[in-house]
């Protein structure tokens, strides 16, 4: 397994990635994978928010429109967390941190997909169900979580590089 992630890390897209001081280099997806966020996580932030009772005066079936930018934002992340992994594969795959991160996602995920059958179904002077509020907070809390293990994952690392590997 150390072998693939060593051939990743020295690909010459992850070279380039890596060590490029162009913009277009390690900036660049970083920054799409930012923009990824605000699209994924700010979109159902404004969901989760509308279903504790702010916003009231957003009819709640409304907010199906948000979707597409949250679907958008997940596949700029998807594939721009993917061109950062191939700049630093050893370090991120062998820290704990970024499974949890992985983990925080997927079932963030989960529990939108609960939300979004509700937020279909819902007719327009419905009361919102304490269980959908529970899980509206839930999924902050999980986003929360998933955004700031993906923060730490800068910072707690044992291994950077696969010439960090072979001195343990």
């Amino acid at each position: 397994q150390m072998d693939v992630l060593i051939w990743f890390e020295q690909s010459a897209y992850g070279t380039w990635l890596r060590e490029s001081p162009s913009m277009w280099g390690f900036p660049f997806p970083l920054t799409l994978h930012a923009i990824g966020m605000g699209f994924l996580v700010g979109t159902n932030a404004s969901l989760n928010f509308r279903i504790l009772g702010f916003a009231e005066s957003i009819p709640l079936r409304s907010m199906e429109r948000v979707f597409p930018a949250m679907w958008f934002g997940l596949v700029v992340n998807a594939l721009s967390g993917v061109a950062l992994l191939m700049a630093y594969p050893i370090k991120a795959f062998t820290n704990p941190v970024f499974y949890i991160k992985l983990l925080l996602i997927a079932a963030a995920l989960t529990v939108l997909a609960r939300i979004r059958r509700y937020v279909r179904g819902v007719g327009f002077n419905d009361l919102v169900p304490m269980k959908i509020k529970l899980l509206a907070l839930i999924s902050l809390l999980l986003w929360a979580a998933a955004t700031t293990s993906g923060r730490l994952l800068a910072y707690t690392f044992n291994r950077l590089t696969s010439q960090d590997v072979f001195f343990f």
